[in-house]
């Protein structure tokens, strides 16, 4: 079974399972963008299999320390549990557990806030073993300072446990046991992560070496990254079938996934294709996948994806910058991609100003334009040249076919006389062929 369909079987299966019934809650904090973080939270809550019945709303110039909403809200939102028959409440901001807490008290119903609601969703889409390493990581982290003070009962006689667990002596309380279990659960996960990374690390100096140009794609979740890149494997990739799963859904992958792209002049270049960002995207997720994200960190060349037919694409635009900066990626040059112009009525596609293009991924005249502003940015230091090979050394010649940028090619008397663009190392390897002037 492809990756593709692979995809498809668990969108299916997640499809199937009964959905639960929530309520959206959300503090107005005069925040310009709130209307929008509203309805993102609905499609996160979507993606998680959630039914939205109802909404509630206050404006308050800060959060309640202990019940987020101010008590008469709290009893209005309970209400509404009441009238629209639902059992959870998902909150538009991250809560601190007191605020979970009474919350749950106040209303009687399960509390949901936002990263944890992010947090489900990439752990039901992580495929993996580094992406479920990074969920779990980003969880526990979460779960940590959220254990139940109803747990804090005392553990008159306790015995080690295996592992590296050992006898703590009399007195310590069960909340402390768990404390310590999760956070000895977190340094392995964070050892067996980290030497996952170092190979993955070892792989990108290899290419590095080898003078393989990387470029990758980032942007907000749900922009047709996926799209861009399955595009452009099928025409170009040195394995056409080998396609990334694409879906009209937030956060469809979570994986960074690497193709090589071989142009039809022998260039090529490596497109990875990273995890989509989202509004208020937990601390968390983006400290456990920075090394996800490194791809990106370590590009020649990011290409930020937008989805130019939603109305909040500035702010999506807004996202992007935010957490490529928190994750260390400044100073990489960008091509920004106004996708899915197709979706906008009378839009004019492919069109370029610029390192800014117009295009829909769908479309081959769009994906050759994007083509040609890679190589612009990825290949300025390439070489053209004249090189004029000995008879007796035709295995350069062959190679030079195979790997190189051919432009002519001619015969004199003494060997093969070929006008070729060479990377700087091909370059640097065959000057000694090279024709002076």
């Amino acid at each position: 079974m492809t990756q593709q369909q692979n995809g498809k079987k668990n969108m299916i299966e997640n499809e199937q399972q009964p959905t639960r019934q929530v309520i959206l809650a959300g503090l107005d904090q005069q925040n310009e963008n709130f209307d929008y973080e509203m309805t993102e939270l609905a499609n996160l809550a979507a993606a998680n299999n959630m039914t939205v019945v109802g909404r509630v709303v206050q404006k308050l110039e800060k959060p309640n320390a202990a019940t987020y909403f101010g008590k008469g809200k709290v009893d209005e939102l309970k209400e509404a549990l009441t009238y629209y028959d639902a059992d959870m409440v998902v909150t538009n901001d991250e809560l601190s557990p007191s605020q979970i807490r009474n919350l749950e008290a106040g209303t009687a119903a399960d509390i949901m806030d936002r990263t944890a609601l992010i947090l489900d969703i990439f752990a039901s889409r992580a495929k993996t073993k580094v992406a479920k390493l990074q969920v779990a990581i980003a969880q526990l982290k979460y779960q940590l300072p959220r254990l139940r003070t109803s747990m804090n009962i005392r553990l008159d006689q306790q015995t080690g446990g295996g592992g590296s667990f050992t006898s703590r002596g009399a007195g310590e309380t069960k909340l402390e046991t768990n404390r310590r279990h999760i956070q000895h659960q977190i340094s392995l996960l964070q050892t067996e992560l980290a030497n996952i990374e170092a190979d993955d690390e070892t792989r990108r100096a290899y290419r590095a070496k080898q003078s393989i140009r990387n470029v990758a794609l980032v942007g907000y979740t749900n922009a047709g990254k996926s799209t861009i890149m399955n595009g452009l494997v099928k025409r170009f990739g040195d394995n056409p079938e080998k396609t990334v799963f694409q879906a009209d859904m937030l956060f469809a992958t979570l994986e960074t996934s690497v193709r090589k792209i071989q142009l039809p002049d022998k260039q090529n270049f490596l497109l990875s294709d990273t995890v989509g960002f989202v509004s208020k995207l937990p601390h968390g997720l983006v400290a456990a996948f920075r090394a996800t994200l490194a791809e990106a960190a370590d590009a020649d060349l990011l290409i930020q994806v937008v989805d130019y037919s939603d109305p909040h694409y500035q702010e999506m635009m807004t996202t992007t910058a935010e957490t490529l900066k928190e994750i260390g990626v400044g100073n990489v040059p960008m091509v920004t991609v106004y996708n899915k112009a197709d979706k906008i009525p009378e839009q004019v596609y492919p069109d370029r100003a610029g390192d800014t293009l117009i295009l829909s991924a769908i479309d081959e005249a769009s994906q050759d334009l994007l083509v040609e502003v890679i190589k612009e940015h990825i290949f300025p230091d390439y070489v053209t040249t004249t090189l004029h090979v000995p008879f007796s050394d035709g295995q350069v010649v062959n190679e030079l076919n195979e790997q190189a940028t051919v432009h002519e090619l001619d015969y004199d008397e003494s060997g093969t006389i070929l006008k070729v663009t060479l990377t700087p190392i091909q370059a640097a390897r065959f000057a000694q062929y090279e024709m002076t002037k």
